[in-house]
């Protein structure tokens, strides 16, 4: 991709951030963009970072991990990016993660917690906790029933810091069609913070290239957009 066709992806999608923020009464600015790179290059991710992305998002260890490396030393001498693990992350894979990811949204078992909160050696690790609100076989999260339980045991363990919940949309063709997924999830979150008022519950990573900005007005802090911004995987 040309680098004034990136720049202009990014411009449009920030511009329709902002502008569901604005109809939602929220400031842009509480809304955090992950763009997401899972297979694109680190050339691509670099060019991304120069016309301003600050952070992304990557699905596996397997690739991120050299991927963040080279991106570094593309980048420098300026600061990296930061890098999301928002894939899922099977546990025994949980310490590959800590080197480079500065937030995972997908911890989806009490099993992954405790994995990840073993290997934190120095700052805390903030994490999500990923959801199946919709329900799928398909996906991968807690069941919402399930929540008060894992909450219970996950806040006690050291190294991690729990900021929010993130849920993986069902494809639909009208955007529209899944707002009660993200309504879903807002609620979800805000009776946790009824019942646990000492957390963290600053965070809703829902929403992504096609549905990002109803999920914005529904509460959303975090999106996760790829395909808007990188186009298709070569």
């Amino acid at each position: 991709m040309e680098t004034h066709e990136l720049q202009s992806r990014i411009a449009a999608v920030q511009e329709r951030t902002a502008a569901a923020a604005r109809r939602a009464g929220r400031d842009p600015a509480e809304v955090t963009l992950v763009a997401v790179s899972k297979m694109h290059s680190p050339e691509e991710v670099a060019a991304a970072y120069a016309a301003g992305l600050r952070v992304f998002g990557e699905n596996r260890v397997e690739e991120a991990v050299p991927k963040t490396g080279e991106v570094a030393r593309l980048v420098a001498p300026a600061e990296p990016p930061d890098w999301h693990l928002i894939g899922h992350l099977q546990s025994r894979k949980a310490e590959d993660v800590l080197p480079w990811a500065s937030m995972v949204h997908s911890v989806d078992s009490v099993k992954l917690a405790q994995r990840l909160s073993r290997f934190v050696t120095a700052e805390k690790l903030p994490i999500l906790l990923e959801v199946n609100v919709s329900g799928e076989a398909s996906k991968y999260g807690f069941r919402p029933e399930e929540l008060p339980a894992a909450v219970e045991t996950i806040a006690a363990l050291p190294g991690l810091a729990l900021q929010g919940l993130m849920t993986m949309a069902p494809i639909a063709a009208d955007p529209e069609d899944v707002r009660p997924i993200f309504a879903a999830l807002r609620a979800l979150r805000d009776e946790l913070r009824r019942s646990y008022p000492t957390l963290d519950w600053r965070h809703l990573s829902m929403g992504m290239t096609d549905d990002f900005e109803v999920a914005i007005e529904e509460g959303a802090t975090i999106v996760r957009v790829g395909r808007a911004i990188f186009g298709e995987p070569m």
